[in-house]
């Protein structure tokens, strides 16, 4: 039934008139483009990760003739078998550069590999006997054989009839071995979607698994290697182009010279780059859910892709966007992770996503390529993040917990959607979740802990980097003020009272303190600083603004703080810390930066914390702090 439907629809092609067939051509291909929205967004977002710097409407023209041309060469593939020669010579044509290496292969034969990309009317290469000044060179081609063995056996003796032989992936290698070696030409597809078995390379700056087939074939005879490209003059009116690949004989360097070839060929002719397929993924291979954040293959080629393009880092176009926690120490305890995602997936450009107010500090420490702000709060939150959909991020990593966060990822489009569930707490706007394990106790793990669960599970190689954001002197000195963080934002319960705070003041009476804090903390910092000379104690709580106050942290030679996110920020910037917690858990929310910091509970409570911070007394409070003024420095 289907070689009869095939010969049916075949026959009913060659003998319609060409006008007819350019506007079914037109209507299918815009039916695809038009009609199925993820494959329309599949090419528009490969063009966009291509070329960045063109408009949409170039992407769109681009799209929208690549989809069409798809569809004139599936036409003319199921037409040829019923085209004759006179037909077929109207069709074809021979570049200049074809006869060229036509002619030098017949005054010096040699192995010669003729390499095809992905680009439309690559059936008219089978009939290139047709419009050659002289006979065919002994052509095996390698093809994948249909699992219909009658309709595969119509299809390979119709594009044998003019002297190409087709060779089939599963048993042909062995004859294309053996034309090599009488001096033939061998076609092959190159492909840049090779899975495992093909090797990590480049193309348009994106991370892809390039078979290594005629790299292999070209070093062990030392073949000629051509690049093909069927070039489209009209509709189905092709002139048959090749490009001879220079480069070493090697199976690496013939590997990443095609990919080259490939990018200069798309990027210097629009016509050619409308007839590649930019409908198929080619660079599905490193988007594998489980293996998102690593770079993995058999063969990694990308160190010797760089040399041969004089590039010493890779580019970054993986689009990786980040939604940060909407708290400050939250948002400090992550980066770690995004140093650790930076070194496990060098190609991926990252975005963090976060409040506005925390924009400045995550720009100045340079952990990610871009922030972005998130818009406030009204009528057209969401639709900010619709319009994002023309950023065509290619994965959203959530370190929220929330559906907003979650309807947020999912109104740009993008296809991967990466979070953490919590039993009880379903996340359908996930893409791929990773559960709590059963057997991990939050309360005796850090929260950092649990986050490097949640990445591991999508592929994070690299462990998080803990080193301290800045690096301080390692001599303190006596002229530095010492800090103090009295109020607490979100919980009252972690703010140690008022009354120790000044006793602490009262201890140290050659000291100078600095209080810190948010414009709802006046209220306690006012009351601490109270009666106090004001060059001695000086209150800045609502005076800084976020760069400000990590600029005034590092000033301090030490800081003594409830468990807050300034406990985090200088935590992170280096600054020695003597952390104080009660009710809430250290195990699972302390420091997590290697500088120095040291935590103290109330007498009798638990490790996971739960006591009340008021019965931490002043005195053990002094006692640590003299400790720590008179310690040594460490580096740091």
């Amino acid at each position: 039934m289907l070689l009869f439907s095939l010969q049916i629809t075949g026959w009913l092609l060659a003998h319609t008139s060409e006008s007819l067939l350019r506007l079914l051509a037109a209507a299918l291909g815009d039916l695809i483009y038009y009609g199925f929205r993820r494959r329309r967004r599949l090419v528009l977002s490969n063009l966009h990760h291509a070329f960045p710097e063109k408009s949409a409407a170039w992407h769109r023209a681009t799209g929208r003739a690549s989809c069409q041309r798809m569809v004139e060469t599936a036409l003319l593939s199921l037409a040829t078998p019923f085209l004759d020669e006179s037909r077929l010579r109207k069709i074809i044509s021979a570049s200049p550069g074809l006869l060229a290496a036509y002619t030098r292969h017949r005054a010096a034969p040699a192995a010669t590999l003729i390499c095809s990309p992905h680009i439309a009317y690559w059936e008219a290469q089978t009939s290139m006997a047709l419009v050659l000044p002289g006979p065919l060179p002994e052509f095996g081609t390698i093809f994948r054989p249909l699992d219909h063995a009658a309709a595969n056996t119509f299809i390979q003796h119709s594009r044998e009839r003019f002297g190409m032989k087709l060779l089939s992936r599963k048993a042909g290698f062995a004859d294309a071995l053996k034309i090599l070696r009488r001096q033939g030409f061998v076609g092959l597809l190159f492909d840049q979607n090779a899975g495992r078995q093909g090797a990590l390379s480049t193309l348009f700056g994106r991370v892809c698994s390039t078979t290594e087939l005629p790299g292999l074939m070209a070093e062990k005879f030392s073949a000629r290697v051509y690049g093909i490209c069927p070039r489209r003059r009209a509709f189905w009116r092709v002139e048959i182009d090749v490009e001879l690949i220079q480069s070493e004989s090697t199976t690496a360097d013939v590997t990443l010279a095609l990919n080259r070839w490939l990018e200069s060929l798309l990027r210097r002719d629009d016509d050619v780059c409308a007839s590649w397929l930019w409908a198929h993924d080619r660079w599905r291979h490193q988007d594998l859910p489980e293996k998102r954040f690593r770079l993995e293959a058999k063969r990694d080629l990308l160190a010797a892709d760089l040399r041969a393009r004089r590039l010493t880092t890779l580019p970054r176009r993986t689009r990786l966007w980040i939604r940060l926690p909407n708290w400050l120490g939250d948002v400090v305890m992550v980066l770690p992770l995004l140093r650790a995602l930076r070194a496990s997936r060098p190609d991926a450009e990252l975005t963090v996503v976060a409040k506005k107010q925390f924009l400045p500090l995550l720009e100045s420490w340079a952990v990610a390529d871009v922030v972005h702000a998130l818009p406030s709060r009204g009528f057209g939150y969401f639709f900010h993040f619709w319009k994002l959909r023309s950023a065509f991020p290619d994965v959203w990593l959530l370190f929220t917990n929330s559906l907003r966060g979650d309807l947020e990822a999912r109104l740009t489009g993008c296809r991967q959607r990466f979070g953490l569930v919590r039993p009880g707490r379903p996340r359908p706007f996930l893409s791929h979740g990773f559960d709590v394990p059963a057997d991990f106790d939050e309360r005796h793990h850090h929260q950092l802990e649990l986050w490097e669960k949640f990445l591991r599970h999508f592929g994070l190689a690299a462990p998080p980097d803990r080193t301290p954001l800045a690096r301080l002197s390692a001599q303190r000195s006596t002229h530095q003020p010492i800090g103090l963080i009295c109020g607490s934002e979100n919980n009252p319960e972690k703010r140690w009272p008022v009354a120790h705070w000044r006793t602490l003041l009262e201890a140290f009476p050659a000291e100078r303190f600095v209080l810190f804090g948010t414009a709802t903390d006046t209220l306690i910092t006012s009351a601490v600083a109270a009666g106090f000379d004001p060059t001695r104690v000086e209150d800045l709580a609502g005076r800084t603004s976020l760069p400000d106050y990590a600029v005034r942290l590092r000033a301090c030679r030490l800081l003594v703080t409830n468990d807050t996110g300034g406990m985090h920020l200088a935590n992170a910037l280096g600054v020695p810390l003597l952390a104080l917690f009660g009710p809430t858990n250290p195990r699972r929310t302390g420091p997590v930066f290697s500088s120095a910091a040291q935590i103290l509970l109330p007498p009798g409570c638990p490790p996971t914390g739960g006591a009340a911070l008021a019965d931490l007394a002043p005195a053990a409070v002094i006692a640590t702090v003299r400790g720590l003024l008179a310690a040594p420095a460490s580096p740091r």
